[in-house]
């Protein structure tokens, strides 16, 4: 397992960097939620942070991070989308630039973020050509300095943050979990959440929800290493990466993690419950995990679950056809 600087206290410090700089985005409940899951169900609702998803956190906490000569020469991510409006608005707080490197198929809602807070956005064929290859090409030509999405200490360490206000809000409201279901892409936003949640409370079970078909987390920690599924347009687009960090990797191991898989079908009723019961849109791989719980809500039959929605960029279009369906 490769060597980090990642844990709670990175967590900690990360938080410090941020305050002031992000939203506390709020820990939902609905009884009409509650009674379909047949449990106590608690939702992060980070797709009503900054950029709308939870992304800015790591990304900012990473452009913090950075020297002033680092800054000035500029930085570069690559994305689908949410990562990537976050390192353009990340850039445009601490007077850097920005360029973004996504795919053609990327949803309009996020190349406008991106073009929104000034960055260049390059794109890329997801069929021929991959994405760090592209990303890495630009950052020699131009002196850049990458932010990964996922698989940097300082980017999980600003997803963690999620994880800590969890907890701050538990605390608040008297509750004491019994299950955290997070969303996976790379595993940033997860190794911090789970990361910090377990820290006060590791009696709650972690859950990761993955596409259906396309486990390559659950697969990386069966196997003890990275594993990579194939890269493909797909409707959960926000945790559509075709491969996990050896940093996520190695953290989420030490956290006895369970796997869950969705349909793009759950995908789409978990989009209709949230704006029913909590009236709060999500893009689709940012309802992952409450799909996961109203699909298995067996599971979690009389629990006090934590869900976290981590995104809300979903273009016009498709939530409303989404919420025409029934």
């Amino acid at each position: 397992m490769v060597r980090m600087d990642f844990g709670i206290e990175t967590i900690r410090a990360a938080a410090e960097r941020l305050e002031g700089r992000v939203r506390r985005t709020p820990l939902l409940s609905s009884p009409m939620l509650d009674e379909l899951c047949g449990a106590t169900v608690l939702v992060k609702a980070e797709a009503l942070q900054l950029t709308g998803s939870f992304k800015i956190r790591g990304a900012l906490n990473t452009l913090l991070s950075l020297t002033d000569a680092e800054r000035a020469a500029g930085v570069l991510a690559f994305s689908t989308g949410n990562h990537g409006q976050a390192v353009a608005a990340s850039a445009r707080m601490t007077g850097s630039t920005a360029t973004i490197v996504m795919p053609q198929d990327a949803p309009q809602i996020k190349v406008d973020g991106c073009r929104w807070w000034g960055a260049e956005v390059v794109f890329y064929d997801p069929a021929t050509q991959d994405r760090e290859v592209v990303g890495r090409e630009l950052v020699e030509q131009r002196g850049l300095t990458l932010v990964h999405p996922y698989d940097d200490p300082r980017v999980m360490s600003g997803q963690g943050t999620v994880g800590l206000e969890i907890v701050d809000q538990l605390r608040e409201g008297g509750h004491s979990p019994d299950a955290v279901i997070v969303p996976c892409s790379g595993g940033g936003l997860s190794s911090g959440v789970i990361t910090a949640v377990r820290e006060t409370h590791p009696g709650a079970a972690p859950f990761v929800v993955e596409r259906d078909g396309y486990p390559k987390m659950a697969r990386s920690l069966a196997s003890g290493r990275v594993e990579k599924v194939p890269a493909v347009p797909v409707f959960l687009d926000a945790i559509g990466s075709p491969t996990v960090g050896e940093h996520t990797l190695a953290a989420l191991s030490q956290h006895g993690v369970t796997g869950l898989e969705v349909t793009d079908d759950q995908a789409r009723i978990a989009m209709r419950e949230a704006v029913r019961t909590l009236k709060l849109v999500v893009e689709p791989g940012g309802s992952a995990a409450l799909a996961a719980l109203i699909a298995q809500r067996e599971r979690f039959a009389g629990q006090t679950v934590v869900v976290v929605a981590s995104g809300g960029n979903v273009d016009a279009s498709v939530l409303a056809e989404v919420l025409a369906q029934s």
